[in-house]
């Protein structure tokens, strides 16, 4: 089995979004806003960026992480002007989960399976090569929503579940389950505070476009 802990948080979360029962994955809707609100998670966690008064800031002094995806984000935040976080996860979004998936076939995490749609229309069709790894990442996202304390979350466990469940991903939280857990989602948010209410946002701005 694959060591979970080697993964980056946006590679939790495009795991997390695996159905186990209809062997696909799923949350392609809102899974590229996810992806960049990982992204900043990790990078807030890491202490390489910062919340300056509701704007995402580097940290003064800090140098990109080794991980292509987060120093692609880390490079945007640090090049731009002052933005609020809703921004940056917005940024080039559409990019984030072939970004992703790549890095996670060249670890094998993932099989990407060429074929065409209606035998016409090229897409591609991606497998996780190791339940049991995805099923322990999903546990550990279960476990985190029911808890006796937020506080005693591994970090990386904790962002995890919280964006998780505010993209409510199905795959780790039903909507009614969100509903009833929204203290402890919060409470497991508290870290990259910012992030959460960023992306809930961002989903929300998109649906509101999509009716409109």
């Amino acid at each position: 089995m694959h060591d979970i802990a080697t993964l980056t948080l946006p590679q939790r979360l495009y795991l997390l979004s695996w159905d186990r029962e209809r062997k696909r994955f799923t949350g392609s809707g809102e899974r590229d806003l996810l992806l960049r609100a990982g992204a900043l998670a990790e990078l807030l966690l890491a202490g390489l960026l910062k919340d300056d008064d509701g704007r995402v800031a580097v940290v003064s002094g800090a140098k990109p992480p080794a991980d292509p995806f987060l120093a692609e984000v880390f490079a945007q935040v640090e090049a731009g002007k002052p933005r609020r976080w809703q921004h940056w996860v917005n940024h080039r979004a559409r990019r984030a989960p072939q970004t992703v998936r790549d890095q996670l076939a060249a670890g094998r995490w993932v099989s990407v399976e060429p074929r065409r749609l209606l035998g016409v229309f090229p897409a591609d069709r991606v497998v996780a090569r190791d339940p049991r790894a995805v099923r322990k990442l999903t546990d550990a996202a279960t476990a985190a929503l029911r808890a006796p304390r937020a506080d005693t979350v591994p970090a990386a466990e904790a962002a995890a579940a919280a964006l998780a469940a505010t993209a409510l991903l199905r795959t780790v939280v039903s909507r009614k389950e969100a509903r009833a857990r929204r203290e402890r989602i919060q409470a497991l948010g508290a870290r990259i505070a910012p992030v959460p209410t960023a992306l809930r946002k961002a989903v929300a701005g998109r649906h509101a476009a999509a009716a409109s």
